[in-house]
C-alpha cells in the first residue's frame, strides 16, 4: 500500500496565537493530530507545534528553535553582525543571521527528547517527527568559529544526532529547503546529514523543496542536480515536492537508486484550490506508470501547510486519503 503522510506544518490556530501556554499547545497538537487521523492519513505530524514560537507563529521557528538554545551560540545580533551576515551567499532573502557561533557547538538547552516525548502519547497512529537539516541551518548562521561551511554543518548534524538516537518515532524526517537552490554543495550536505539519518532508530527520510515562504518559492533549480545528493543519501524515502512545479522532471528519478523511495508531491500547497481525488489518483497513476510498480512508497504535500487556512488545508489533507484509495481501487 502507498501510504499518505504530511510534510510536517500545519496552519497557526488562532486560539493558540491569542492565548500561548503549554496547555494550550498540547490541546492544539491533539487537533493537528485528530484532523489527520480522522482524514486516514497513515503516518501523521504534530504540525510541528513541538517547536510552537510565538515570535515566529507561521514557520514556528523552523530554524530559531534549534540553533538559539545551542552552546557557544548567541542569540543577540548587533549590527555588524547584520552587516558580515549580509555578505554571506546563498540566503539574499533573509536580512539577518539566526544566530551567532563563536565556539564549538554543543546542545546547550536544546531538548528535541522530551520535546517528541510531550507529542507521543497523543496519539496512538504512527507517528512522524521533522528536523530542520545541517546545510539549511549552517546556512542561516553567522560563524566567527568554524569559518567553513562543511565542518559547521557537520557540528551541528553531530549535535542533532546524538538526540535524534533517542527518538522512536515511526519516521523522523530531515527537512533541507535550502539545497536545491545551491547543488554544487551537495557532496558535503550528503556527509553532514547521514551523520544525522545514521542515527534515526527507525525509518529516516529526507524532505527536499525549492522554499515555501508565503506561499513562495525561494528557490530556483532542477531535480536532475540533486540526484547525486539523493543517491548518497542513508534514507528510506525522499519526500519531493511536485505538484507546483508540474512531472516533467519524475524520468528523473528512474536513476534515483531502487532502495530509496520516492515519497510524490499531489497537493500544491502554494495554491488554495483544493484537488480532487480523481486529480490525486491521476497524478499517482502517472508517476507508478513513469517510475515502475513499488517506486513511490508515499504521497504528500509538496511542503508544510503553515501559509494555508485551516479549511483547505484540512479539505487538502481529506484529499490524500481519497486520492490514493481511489487509485488503489478501493
Amino acid at each position: 500500500m502507498i501510504k499518505t503522510t504530511v510534510v510536517g506544518s500545519y496552519p497557526m490556530l488562532d486560539w493558540l496565537a491569542a492565548c500561548p501556554g503549554s496547555q494550550a499547545v498540547e490541546d492544539a497538537t491533539m487537533v493537528v493530530l485528530k484532523t489527520q487521523e480522522l482524514a486516514g492519513i497513515d503516518v501523521v505530524a504534530d504540525g510541528e507545534l513541538y517547536r510552537f514560537d510565538i515570535n515566529h507563529p507561521e514557520t514556528n521557528g523552523m530554524i530559531e528553535y534549534f540553533v538559539r538554545p545551542l552552546g557557544n551560540v548567541r542569540s543577540d545580533i548587533t549590527r555588524s553582525d547584520v552587516a558580515a551576515f549580509g555578505k554571506q551567499k546563498g540566503m539574499g532573502f533573509r536580512v539577518k543571521p539566526a544566530a551567532v557561533v563563536e565556539g564549538a557547538i554543543h546542545e546547550g538547552m536544546l531538548d528535541l527528547v522530551n520535546a517528541y516525548k510531550k507529542i507521543r502519547p497523543l496519539t496512538k497512529s504512527s507517528l512522524k517527527f521533522t528536523i530542520t537539516g545541517p546545510h539549511m541551518l549552517s546556512k542561516t548562521l553567522l560563524d566567527y568559529h568554524y569559518k567553513d561551511l562543511p565542518s559547521l554543518a557537520h557540528a551541528l548534524a553531530t549535535v542533532l544526532a546524538k538526540q535524534i538516537a533517542e527518538i522512536d518515532a515511526e519516521v523522523v524526517q530531515i527537512d533541507e529547503a535550502n539545497l536545491p537552490g545551491s547543488p554544487e554543495e551537495w557532496e558535503w550536505a550528503a556527509s553532514a546529514i547521514n551523520v544525522m539519518l545514521d542515527a534515526v532508530p527507525k525509518t529516516p527520510a529526507v524532505h527536499l523543496c525549492f522554499g515555501n515562504y508565503g506561499g513562495q518559492s525561494v528557490q530556483k533549480g532542477t531535480w536532475d542536480k540533486l540526484l547525486s545528493y539523493m543517491n548518497a543519501l542513508h534514507a528510506d524515502h525522499v519526500v519531493l515536492e511536485f505538484a507546483h512545479r508540474g512531472y516533467g522532471e519524475l524520468g528523473y528519478f528512474k536513476d534515483l537508486r531502487p532502495e530509496i523511495g520516492v515519497g510524490l508531491g499531489v497537493v500544491d500547497i502554494k495554491s488554495t484550490e483544493v484537488e480532487s481525488p480523481e486529480l490525486i489518483a491521476k497524478r499517482l497513476e502517472h508517476a507508478v506508470t513513469v517510475l515502475g510498480e513499488n517506486r513511490v512508497r508515499y504521497i504528500h504535500p509538496d511542503c508544510g501547510f503553515w501559509m494555508l487556512k485551516r479549511s483547505i488545508a484540512n479539505a487538502k489533507i481529506r484529499a490524500l486519503t481519497l486520492g490514493r484509495d481511489l487509485f488503489e481501487g478501493r
